[in-house]
């Protein structure tokens, strides 16, 4: 099968380096779009060049990445036909046009993946970047079980098949880049990488992410997986400690609390956490069997390290940080996992 490739740029306040880059895709064979994101009267200049080459559609105020991307999309899916790969771009020339094509070649390879390109950071990458990128990677690898080495990229490719996926994403702004590796896991959507090269021009400094504000967002959507869990937590241990001196038994205490702060933690997990609109009866019937299987596990762990001498209130402390991860892990990719939307 032979796609059209469709690159996709999001542009805000763009130095000349756009040009060069829309230039040369233009050459290799690209269809552009380029989203002037409210970048105001000084830059039309740019974007009047930039028209011998692209489609530029206008936002009259800045709204962020995310609304750009989407708009883009947007504009794509009603005025393209398909197949076609849209591959996305940042417009500061960080991306190299071969490494645009490869990148764009793989998910024609792979038309129901989400392809991205990686970078790897080595001495020579400005040290927030290198920081941020594997603080994220990290934190990110724990959270959703999936492992890839660069997750802040802005250049990725994915097929007409995926476009309903990427325009049904939220986020306005930076975060929505990470809600989308976030969901995929979510929606059984392979990520795949192609590794490009490594560039910084001005040691960074034309990018727009403003690292403290925009590291916020990104990591809201994280803390609030973290936070359900912690509630959870203290009223799973707190009734545990309650029960234990109420019966003096640690594994009827167990039980009791676990069975609470299950169905806390399923209505959290349903409404605020995944905010997942399946029939509630299918996900419950997952959760729950979920819970079993963690209880059993947590009741098992919580009577060896106590057989072995361990104080019971830290046994449980130890039990509950082994499980966490695991549970977590599961009810992300099956127990509250979304239907495929629509191309």
């Amino acid at each position: 099968m032979t796609f059209r490739k469709i690159a996709l740029i999001p542009a805000y306040k763009p130095c000349k380096e756009l040009i060069g880059t829309v230039r040369e895709l233009h050459s290799c064979g690209f269809e552009i779009v380029v989203v002037n994101d409210g970048s105001g009267e000084e830059f039309s200049p740019v974007f009047r060049t930039v028209e011998d080459f692209a489609s530029v559609v206008v936002h009259d105020v800045n709204r962020g990445k995310g609304e750009a991307l989407k708009t883009g999309m947007a504009h794509i899916r009603s005025n393209f036909e398909p197949p076609y790969i849209v591959v996305t771009a940042d417009a500061d020339g960080q991306h190299k046009t071969e490494d645009i094509i490869r990148t764009c070649e793989k998910a024609a390879q792979c038309p129901d993946s989400l392809v991205l390109g990686s970078r790897r950071f080595d001495k020579d990458v400005p040290l927030r970047s290198r920081f941020g990128n594997s603080v994220t990677r990290t934190v990110y690898r724990l959270t959703s079980g999936v492992k890839i080495y660069d997750t802040q990229t802005g250049l990725r490719a994915f097929s007409d098949r995926l476009i309903g996926e990427m325009l049904s994403v939220t986020g306005s702004r930076y975060e929505y880049e990470m809600n989308v590796l976030m969901e995929m896991p979510r929606r059984s959507i392979p990520i795949r990488e192609v590794t490009i090269q490594t560039v910084y021009l001005d040691g960074n400094s034309s990018s727009h992410f403003n690292t403290v504000k925009d590291s916020f967002r990104i990591y809201r959507e994280i803390f609030r997986y973290s936070a359900s869990s912690f509630i959870s937590f203290v009223a799973d241990y707190g009734l545990f400690c309650l029960l234990s001196v109420l019966t003096g038994s640690a594994v009827v205490s167990n039980i009791a609390a676990r069975v609470c702060s299950s169905v806390l933690n399923f209505n959290l997990n349903r409404k605020f956490v995944f905010r997942s609109e399946g029939r509630v009866g299918t996900s419950a019937v997952k959760y729950f069997t979920l819970a079993a299987v963690i209880l059993a596990l947590n009741t098992l762990i919580l009577k060896t390290l106590s057989a072995v001498g361990v104080n019971t209130y830290a046994a449980k402390l130890v039990t509950e940080t082994v499980l966490f991860l695991f549970s977590y892990i599961i009810q992300h990719t099956f127990v509250f996992r979304k239907e495929r939307a629509s191309a």
